[in-house]
Parts: C-alpha cells; structure tokens; sequence
C-alpha cells in the first residue's frame, strides 16, 4: 500500500538510541531528573511572579512567560521520550503533529519574547525616566499578545505545509522526537519549497529578534560605559547578565543545531543537540535567573519564611 502523505497513516517509529540500550537507560535517568528540575523551576517562577507584589514589573511578566514557554515545550517532547526510552519507540500521527506545531511555536514565540525582554532591559539602563510610560502594564500586555500570536500564527503555517509532504510509506524517523528538518528528510518528493518557506520564516523570527537584541545591548554597553560610578555600573550589568546568559543558551543551541551543514555533524550528535536544546535550556533558564537575581531570591526565600510558620502555628 502506498501512503501519499503524513496523515495517511497511524504513526512513526522513533529510533533514538535504540541501537545503545545502555545509553537509553542513562538518559532515561538523566531525563526524568531534567524534567522534574525544569518542572520545578518554571513553575517557582510563575508562583512567585504572580503573589509576590515586588515582582508585579514587566519585567517579571515578561520571565513569567518565558517559563510558561519552556514548560509547554517540553511538556510536548518530555513525557512521550520518556516513555520511548522505556518502551515501544511510537510516536502516534497526532502526536508527531502536536509536536511539531507546539515545538515550532514555542520556539518562535521564544525569539521574540527575548528580543522584547532585551527592550525591556534598554530602557531600564537608558531610557530610566520614560520607563513607566513606555513599559506601560497595557503596553506590556499588548506585547504579550503580539507575541504568543505571531509564534503560534506561524506555527500553524509550517505545521500544515509539513502535513501536506507525501512520504510514500517512510514512517521511520532516525531521530528523538518530531522535528521539521526530520520530517522533511523522509520526503519522497521535492521539498525545495517547503526548505525555502523554513529558511525565510526562521530567518525573520530569528535573525530579526537577534538584530534587535544586538542593538540593544550595544545601547546597553555604551549606557553603563558613561556611568562614572562602579557601584552604579555593577547594578546596570546584574539587570541584564541573566537576560543576555539565556539569551546565548537559546540562540548557541539554535544555530548549532540549524545553521551547520548536514555533514557536519553525525545523527548521534544531532540528536544530543536536540536533547540540550529540548531539555537542558529549559532547565537552565530558572535557576539562571533566580539564582542572579535578589527580588526572586528574597520572593522565595519570603514565600518559604511564611510557610514554615505556618507549619509552626
């Protein structure tokens, strides 16, 4: 029987590690330990952003929804390679599509939310006066909108021009999860089309936020330069360290794993780069940010004083 495209059939054969049994049973570990760490710190994040009344910035609002990202993106690849670890290695066509469009919209959505965060920061360190105005709550809420809209818009595009891909039957894919670039590579027909809608779409959610981000930290830079003041310089660089060091973890990972030519790298190595990218960062980014930044220590610190006495009382 031959399958004209993705959606003619009931699902896919994810390989992963199968050929390494060992390495499967170390990453299930490793994995469940990531998750429940990314779980963890994501949804700290959250709590505190929203009952702590010193976190009520746009700044805060803006970190809130990072998690909220990080948290729906590996909510989508986790628990299904988790179980493909320990199980049978299917992926069910649904699935491969949830994937698929929660992955890509995430991502994108990510680009941007970083890009208005780095806005955020350039306005604190130059624009201090004008802070209130221009980082109104309803013109932060607008930007919120914005951008959840143009990631999830845009992932429903590529989304549904990947289904449309005839694959005559390959159902195997040699790799963790769905990915766009996995699915392409089991075309039976020409995808030059659909290589080029990826490129110019990734082009523009991620060189644009990248340009946008460049220039505001240059803005940045030559701000604190002029400030006289160590003291004063200290406090204008810890505003922006966290933002910048989880600005280099997600773009880093996103270039190593799109931007190297296909002979780069081998499979086994594309897939831990995916790994890193699809785990590791989400994890990361709470305790980068919580672990630099006083307003959120002092929250937890003052959410965990209040419950400790009421155990007490």
């Amino acid at each position: 029987m031959v399958i004209s495209n993705i959606s003619s059939f009931s699902g896919f054969f994810l390989l992963g590690f199968s050929k390494q049994p060992l390495l499967e049973m170390v990453l299930f570990v490793i994995i469940v330990i990531f998750y429940l760490l990314t779980l963890l710190g994501n949804m700290a994040i959250i709590i505190l952003a929203r009952l702590d009344p010193r976190l009520h910035t746009p700044m805060y609002l803006f970190l809130s929804h990072l998690s909220l990202m990080d948290l729906c993106y590996t909510a989508s690849i986790v628990p299904q390679l988790i179980f493909n670890l320990q199980g049978p290695k299917t992926i069910t066509y649904g699935g491969c599509v949830g994937q698929l469009y929660v992955s890509l919209a995430m991502g994108s959505t990510e680009c941007i939310l970083l890009a208005v965060m780095a806005f955020d920061r350039y306005v604190a360190v130059c624009q201090p006066l004008h802070y209130t105005i221009l980082m109104h709550p309803r013109i932060c809420l607008q930007l919120v909108v914005t951008t959840w809209l143009t990631g999830l818009s845009s992932s429903l595009v590529q989304t549904v021009l990947i289904t449309q891909v005839p694959l005559c039957g390959r159902n195997i894919i040699d790799h963790v999860f769905c990915e766009v670039l996995v699915l392409l590579r089991l075309a039976c027909v020409d995808t030059t089309f659909n290589q080029m809608e990826l490129f110019l779409v990734s082009a523009f959610l991620l060189l644009v936020p990248l340009t946008l981000i460049l220039v505001s930290y240059t803005c940045i830079v030559q701000a604190v330069w002029k400030i006289r003041s160590s003291e004063g310089r200290r406090k204008a660089l810890e505003t922006c360290s966290s933002h910048l060091v989880v600005v280099f973890l997600f773009y880093g990972t996103a270039m190593a794993m799109y931007l190297q030519p296909g002979s780069a790298t081998s499979q086994n190595q594309n897939k831990f780069m995916a790994l890193f990218y699809g785990i590791v960062t989400p994890t990361l980014n709470p305790f980068i940010y919580t672990l630099r930044n006083k307003d959120m220590k002092g929250a937890l610190w003052k959410i965990m004083g209040k419950s400790k006495e009421n155990e007490r009382v």
